[in-house]
């Protein structure tokens, strides 16, 4: 991989370790639905003007019908349930559990018979659950299984979401596709969003935090991603969902103070084995395996 490359794959792997810090910081005076309404205006209005300019959205409203399921499926209903999560857990163990995206993948596609099923992806799917169950067993009180819960809604999007993209929306402009999913959902947020705009004035490391999740976690992020797609190609650039998490827990436990057991450290590794197990290629047959969903928290 080129220098340009190995700079684009670390900085994505940073941007997009970093949304689970800023809701966390965030959620503490705004609510979920507000924050979602906060980023995805922040981001729309960033990209919005871009894709006017470059003539994108006109070809992606031909297929409205799968924009609208893939805004839904991917950004209204995930982010709307980070938020609500990690009004009950911490920062680090959110981006842990959000690590089982590509598992969830991995079962999608192999119960809808898009991929066959076989020994190695049985193993992996059965060690990542194993450490789902690890992080969620020791690491969760019982208070707080509704914000597991959540989080495994998340991770059900997050798989859900590029299946869509894939097959219904590919060959599209994705700034194009992104500017508009990001329009309408803020759109969608707007009554909720204003409703439960707080009372008293939020400190200022909230405004920052919100910003930061329109600026960099969801405007630049795209715009750096779809440039690491075009440096290294799809399949390596998908490899940031193993780093993510990592970030997430370094950021959780250095800037906010959470703790960091050994169970955690078990239960992350048992989920990133399961993931590269369930979402190997077959060589003996040479037919891909489902890529690992890159989830843009």
């Amino acid at each position: 991989m080129s220098k340009r490359g190995w700079g684009l794959f670390l900085a994505m792997s940073l941007i997009w370790g970093i949304p689970y810090l800023l809701i966390k910081v965030a959620v503490e005076d705004l609510s979920p639905a507000t924050i979602v309404f906060g980023r995805t205006a922040i981001g729309a209005a960033l990209l919005l003007p871009v894709a006017i300019a470059r003539g994108y959205l006109r070809p992606v409203l031909r297929h409205w019908r799968a924009l609208l399921a893939f805004t839904a499926i991917e950004i209204c209903m995930p982010w709307l349930l980070l938020g609500y999560a990690e009004q009950r857990l911490s920062s680090s163990l959110t981006g842990l559990l959000i690590a089982a995206v590509p598992l969830v993948g991995a079962v999608l596609v192999t119960a809808t018979g898009h991929e066959r099923i076989d020994g190695r992806r049985v193993v992996g799917l059965l060690v990542g659950l194993v450490g789902v169950a690890a992080l969620v067993g020791f690491d969760v009180a019982t208070g707080d299984l509704w914000a597991v819960a959540a989080i495994g809604g998340v991770a059900i999007g997050y798989a859900v979401g590029p299946i869509i993209l894939a097959r219904h929306l590919a060959g599209l402009p994705g700034l194009g596709v992104m500017a508009l999913a990001l329009s309408i959902a803020a759109v969608a947020y707007v009554p909720v969003g204003i409703a439960q705009w707080p009372s008293t004035t939020p400190e200022s490391e909230v405004w920052l935090s919100v910003a930061g999740l329109g600026l960099i976690c969801t405007a630049l992020a795209f715009v750096v991603f779809y440039q690491l797609i075009a440096e290294v190609g799809p399949a390596r650039s998908t490899v940031i969902t193993y780093v993510n998490p990592a970030v997430a827990l370094v950021l959780g436990i250095v800037i906010l103070d959470e703790s960091f057991t050994v169970t955690t450290a078990i239960g992350f590794a048992l989920i990133l084995t399961g993931c590269v197990l369930a979402t190997a290629r077959d060589r003996k047959r040479g037919m891909p395996r489902p890529e690992p969903q890159v989830s843009g928290a």
